[in-house]
């Protein structure tokens, strides 16, 4: 039979049929490719979103997700233990730290619209890139107005800074040791020093570009001691613990001084909110248990406890600080607050004595385990509570 050619408004249709099935390919694709980015593959079995360290890069290394509360999940396919960080801007917004070696480890954050970085590993590798649409989602909790926590905010600032300010005294004695050679001096003052920076963790941790240079932990760093970034407190330890010695350590305490003076002015013109309170008391809970579950942040000088003692006490400040507003809006999740801090601050006193707080190394395994795990369970009260009172739910 032979083919009847078509019209030409016949023809013509076809070709527009083809364009425009083309052109609904595309759009299938693009929303496929969206769709996809937006799931930024979600863990199977649950709604974590996966993202996978892998060499210098994280997999993917650009994810979009929706405002609210977003679980991550850490995959460590790298040869070290790394951290994995948000950061808006130099403010730390979420963290996990110590996510060994082929593990993984879950992180929640409550995220604002917007676009964010994200750490991928080392401390010296690429980031990547983070965006948080609007959802719009959700009955509003019936929160206290903002002008009950007016008090609390105002007293947490007067803390943070009286804390500061004896942050910066210890650090200038610590100073004055190492640059008067006085060894057995500059390692009785390390710890000390530590205490007020521990006490005000959940807030001068946020602030990522000075905690990278006061704190920074050595095998978080490409060339570990080597490295050009190991400054701040842990070289110092590095020097009066490990190697016994004040050799190179005048300029690194010159600078401690100098980035923790910076610190004190950057956390008097910090605006901290309820919810940052709640959340940077949870972040530091975790930090604590992370570092506790992998073998303590202080390597050389195994002071560990003291500074556990410290964040603690911290955290405690904070609690009390939202008893007033919270007891009324959210007794029973305060209620739980209360037990579980008194749990954890009952951890603390069984490892640390009496006396002078034992080596790190001297802790049983077991106490260490559990107070990981009860400071993990605080850091979840605390965050139910911020949502039993409707803290950041105007962040989505």
């Amino acid at each position: 039979m032979t083919a009847v050619s078509p019209a030409p408004a016949s023809r013509r249709a076809l070709r527009w049929g083809a364009v425009a099935s083309a052109g609904l390919m595309v759009a299938g694709l693009g929303a496929f490719a969206y769709a996809s980015q937006v799931a930024a593959r979600r863990a199977p079995g649950g709604d974590a979103v996966t993202v996978t360290l892998r060499g210098d890069a994280c997999q993917p290394n650009a994810l979009t997700v929706t405002a609210g509360r977003v679980s991550f999940r850490i995959v460590n396919e790298t040869e070290r233990a790394v951290e994995w960080e948000i950061l808006d801007g130099v403010m730390v917004v979420e963290e996990r730290e110590n996510i060994a070696p082929g593990l993984s480890q879950t992180l929640g954050a409550r995220l604002k619209p917007g676009e964010y970085a994200i750490t991928c590993g080392l401390l010296s590798n690429p980031r990547g890139r983070l965006v948080v649409l609007p959802s719009g989602n959700g009955a509003p909790v019936e929160a206290p107005r903002l002008v009950a926590f007016v008090g609390p905010l105002a007293e947490y600032q007067v803390f943070t800074q009286m804390q500061a300010r004896d942050l910066q005294r210890a650090v200038a004695a610590l100073d004055a040791a190492v640059q008067a050679g006085d060894l057995a001096k500059a390692r009785e003052l390390y710890s000390q020093a530590r205490a007020p920076f521990e006490r005000i963790a959940p807030v001068a941790e946020r602030i990522g570009d000075l905690a990278d240079r006061i704190d920074p932990v050595a095998a978080y760093l490409a060339a570990r001691e080597a490295d050009g970034g190991f400054t701040g407190f842990h070289r110092l330890e590095y020097g009066l613990f490990a190697k016994n010695s004040l050799a190179g350590l005048e300029p690194v305490s010159k600078q401690l001084v100098a980035d923790v003076g910076a610190l004190r002015e950057r956390l008097r013109a910090l605006k901290t909110g309820p919810a940052d309170m709640t959340d940077g008391a949870a972040r530091a809970l975790r930090s604590l248990a992370d570092t506790t579950d992998g073998g303590g942040e202080n390597v050389y000088a195994r002071t560990d406890v003291a500074d556990i003692a410290a964040r603690v006490a911290g955290v405690e400040k904070i609690a009390a600080l939202l008893k007033p507003v919270a007891v009324d809006a959210a007794p029973a999740p305060f209620g739980a607050v209360e037990a579980q801090l008194q749990t954890l601050k009952t951890d603390v006193a069984a490892i640390a004595g009496t006396g002078a707080a034992p080596s790190f190394d001297a802790v049983p395994a077991a106490a260490l385990a559990k107070l990981a795990t009860d400071a993990r369970a605080l850091a979840e009260a605390i965050e139910t509570l911020g949502g039993a009172i409707g803290l950041g739910q105007d962040d989505a």
